[in-house]
This record gives C-alpha cells, sequence and structure tokens, in this order.
C-alpha cells in the first residue's frame, strides 16, 4: 500500500519551535511526530510513503536517512508550496495504477485504526473515504453533512455558519477517480477545491481512537500530556481542540 504524508507545511502556528525544526520532526514525549506516524503506516501494512517536503527540508532527509524505517520512502521537494492538493497531482503517476492510496496530514497525532477504515473503503467504494470526528469549534474545520448510509453530501471549509460538527480528520483514501477530480493547476487544496465537488461520492469513516492537530503550541503542549501511545486502541472519546487544514 502507498500513503502520501504530507509535511511541507511552514508550522508558523507552532513558532518559536519550528524556527530552527521542521514541523513534522518536533517531539512528542521525546519522540519526533514523523516517526510516530512511520511506524504507524508500518503497522498497518503500508510499505511505501511518499513525504512532500518545504521548509528545513535537508532536516528531515538527515534524519530519515539515519535509521532504516522498514519503508521505502521516497520525496518530493516544493520549493514553491504545492497544496494538498496540488501535492497529490503533481505525484499523481506514482499511485496511479493503484486501486485506492492513503492521505495524511502529518500535524496530525493518532492512533487511529487504519486496518479498520480500510475495511470500511472497500464496502463503500466511494470516490474518497475521509475520517471524520466530532469537533466542538467548527467553524475552524472542514466540515461535512453525512448522512444514514455515511455518504457526505455536504463539505465546506471554514463555514462561518456550520450546519453540523463532523469534520474532516487529516486522514484520507483516495482513488483513480479522486485523481481525475484534482484541479491541474498549483497551487490547490483539497477541502476548498475538490471535496466541495465531490459531494454524494465520498464516504465518512467516524475515527473514535486519539487524534489531535499538533499544529498550535497549546495543541502541542497539550499532547504532551494527553498521548497514549500507539499501543492503545481506544480512547473514550477523540480529543480535538482545533483543527486548520
Amino acid at each position: 500500500m502507498k500513503a502520501f504524508l504530507l509535511a511541507a507545511g511552514h508550522g508558523t502556528r507552532l513558532r518559536p519551535l519550528t524556527d530552527s525544526v521542521p514541523k513534522c520532526l518536533v517531539p512528542i514525549r521525546n519522540r519526533p511526530l514523523l516517526d510516530i506516524w512511520l511506524e504507524l503506516l508500518r503497522r498497518n501494512g503500508i510499505n511505501e510513503v511518499l513525504i512532500n517536503l518545504h521548509a528545513h527540508s535537508q532536516l528531515v532527509r538527515d534524519h530519515l536517512n539515519s535509521a532504516n524505517r522498514g519503508l521505502a520512502i521516497r520525496f518530493s521537494e516544493e520549493p514553491t508550496l504545492l497544496g494538498s492538493a496540488g501535492t497529490i497531482w503533481t505525484n499523481r503517476s506514482w499511485v496511479a495504477s493503484e486501486p485506492f492510496f492513503w492521505v495524511f496530514y502529518a500535524d496530525v497525532l493518532t492512533n487511529v485504526q487504519l486496518n479498520e477504515m480500510l475495511a470500511f473503503h472497500r464496502k463503500k467504494r466511494g470516490v474518497a473515504t475521509l475520517g471524520v470526528y466530532e469537533d466542538p469549534h467548527p467553524e475552524r474545520c472542514g466540515i461535512m453533512l453525512v448522512d444514514e448510509n455515511g455518504s457526505i453530501m455536504e463539505f465546506v471549509e471554514k463555514p462561518r455558519v456550520p450546519h453540523s460538527k463532523s469534520a474532516f480528520s487529516g486522514i484520507l483514501i483516495g482513488t483513480p477517480d479522486l485523481l481525475d477530480s484534482l484541479p491541474q493547476i498549483t497551487p490547490s487544496d483539497l477541502a476548498f477545491d475538490v471535496f466541495p465537488r465531490l459531494a454524494g461520492q465520498m464516504s465518512a469513516f467516524p475515527i473514535r481512537d486519539y487524534l489531535l492537530d499538533i499544529g498550535t503550541v497549546e495543541n502541542y503542549l497539550l499532547a504532551q500530556e494527553s498521548w497514549p501511545g500507539l499501543s492503545t486502541s481506544r480512547t473514550e472519546s477523540n480529543l480535538r481542540t482545533d483543527c486548520e487544514f
């Protein structure tokens, strides 16, 4: 299985932590966030990953070249940020022959059960399956209306008047049909430019595991106290207080 791990953001909300370290390498209980991600992918049978790079890219390369991670890793350098959809479009040939592929936003900290989400996707057979959680601040997030069958009927990024609290988690499974839906321009963004046009063709998988966007200093500090580790299969509720995808 193949996965995009989107890690090219500036990390401006985490400054001064990210003045000299890329966001994906900030430590969570003394372990780089990127290492947590790669172990999660390996545990769930993902053996090839493409990581896009921008700020402090050489530090990421040096870190990953220092040890065998058990995955085939390739890099996509972005001198100018391409956006989430733009990164996938630019590297579409890498996954064009795959029946599905994963996309992960690297500033999310999670121990989600990916195999459960994949089984759900295979049952639904939509253009894409989006991981979804309930967020108490929906005006900050990509929000969707989900029907009783799990179909996403509407997607709005950072709505001024939210119609639900069902928020995009930064985790999704895409298909060749999703590739065909991407704008052929860069920069472009999944939440702004793609998902709203695919309403009725995507499914929502409810995430009940630990999940936290560590993109702010407040949430980064919260992660140091609350992160249960990858060995924890379930928490009583998914944990999220902010989202900025």
